[in-house]
């Protein structure tokens, strides 16, 4: 353990001889150095050394010297320059030292929380989730089922930037300390790009672009299911697995997948289609303008037909003495279930029966070890659960689905949220 240990004063030493340093040149700080692009050789160089050690301080935790001179093969006052400059910019701080069986102990260094943040935002159908992150994880502000209409409508992203605009003028963080926002929204979205090709797709220039011009931060566009996956497979329901499967059973059905522990993009970034496998015959014309999707027997949308179908064919429900029948939304069925209504509870387990037949398929194609189900479906617990359970018991293969756990979300609401934030974080600290 010696060797991360005899510097340590010179660390100190080192700090207070920079900040002067600092003072006097007016050197630029890792903040200001993250968002521009003009530097060039050593600086980029130390930038770079510097932005390795943040990730990994972020995404592995705290560490000695010794550790980050064994892990990036750098020597010991090179990682103590490069600390020093971290922990001038406050990036960095000390954190205790470590136990050892003997000699001196060295000191551990982990990320200061309030170094920088990131926004995450949530955007459902009638409701917006929205959250402020720092760099260890930690939800520092959220706003949870914000009303708002998602349309395809200029109003609609107006609404949603000022939204956006709104949040951000009453946090307790600094403007400039916000480091970049992330956008969960369904359909197909290229995050690599900026493209939303379900919303919003108004003008050539990327929507990331449009709507990064209107809020002032570098803004990242990601797959509302894609994203809940990361935060699920970060802060959630994932206890080591590296391939997990995330089920967004809400007004339609999204797909979040991790292999080996990456988000699944696809050639295009558009996997995760699940609720449009045909594997119904049936002539229910789907949002996406096709018949037989899994989406017409087993999502949000189709269980809110077939109970209207059900009240009006002489079914009762406690919704009925509240509510016409065009009034009664998605959200009501679910609140009725978990009120005991029988028939939202016989709806959907009808839907889980059907939904465990696809999920049965992924389980086949996929032998992941661990699915998970997520969203506004997922709220009413084992109701959902149990028939879904029972139905990829009876159609996956028993050898394939032995070694397949099957979850609840742990985040709930949050999960949006968690996992766009933490997808900025990965962004923004990835070293190229």
């Amino acid at each position: 353990m010696a060797r991360g240990t005899g510097v340590e004063s010179g660390l100190l030493s080192f700090r207070s001889t920079h900040a002067l340093f600092h003072v006097l040149f007016m050197e630029k700080t890792f903040l200001k150095e993250l968002n521009e692009d003009t530097i060039s050789g050593v600086a980029y160089k130390n930038f770079k050394l510097k932005k390795s050690i943040v990730s990994r301080l972020a995404n592995t935790g705290n560490a000695t010297i010794g550790d980050l001179c064994e892990e990036m093969k750098l020597s010991t006052p090179k990682i103590t320059n490069l600390l020093g400059e971290l922990m001038r910019d406050s990036w960095v701080q000390e954190y205790g030292k470590v136990d050892s069986t003997g000699g001196r102990r060295p000191n551990q260094y982990g990320l200061a929380p309030d170094s920088g943040y990131f926004i995450g935002v949530d955007v459902r159908k009638f409701h917006i989730n929205i959250g402020l992150s720092d760099l260890q994880k930690n939800l520092v502000k959220v706003a949870e089922r914000v009303p708002y209409h998602l349309t395809n409508t200029p109003d609609s992203l107006e609404e949603l930037c000022a939204f956006i605009n709104d949040f951000i003028a009453g946090l307790p963080v600094p403007r400039q300390k916000i480091l970049g926002a992330g956008i969960n929204l369904s359909g197909r979205i290229n995050y690599a790009t900026g493209y939303s090709y379900s919303f919003f797709y108004f003008d050539e220039e990327p929507l990331s672009r449009i709507i990064e011009s209107r809020v002032g931060i570098p803004v990242f566009l990601e797959n509302d299911s894609r994203a809940m996956a990361y935060g699920e497979y970060c802060a959630g329901a994932v206890n080591g697995e590296k391939d997990v499967l995330f089920l967004n059973l809400d007004h339609g059905i999204g797909l979040g997948i991790v292999m080996n522990g990456q988000l699944y993009y696809g050639k295009s970034g558009f996997s995760g289609e699940f609720g449009h496998i045909p594997l119904f015959r049936n002539e229910i014309i789907c949002h996406c303008g096709k018949k037989g999707c899994l989406e017409t027997e087993a999502s949000g949308w189709a269980l809110t037909r077939m109970f209207r179908e059900k009240i009006g064919q002489g079914s009762s429900s406690v919704l009925t003495g509240n509510k016409s029948l065009e009034e009664i939304q998605f959200e009501d069925i679910i609140a009725a279930a978990n009120s005991d209504d029988m028939l939202a509870i016989e709806l959907i387990g009808e839907i889980g029966e059907n939904l465990g037949k696809g999920i049965a398929l992924l389980i086949n194609l996929f032998n992941p070890e661990l699915v998970i189900l997520g969203g506004s479906l997922a709220e009413t617990e084992e109701y959902i659960r149990l028939p879904v359970k029972s139905a990829i018991n009876k159609y996956s293969l028993s050898l394939v689905s032995n070694d397949t756990q099957l979850k609840m979300s742990k985040l709930g609401e949050r999960a949006g949220v968690m996992g766009a934030c933490l997808l900025v974080r990965n962004r923004l600290l990835t070293v190229v």
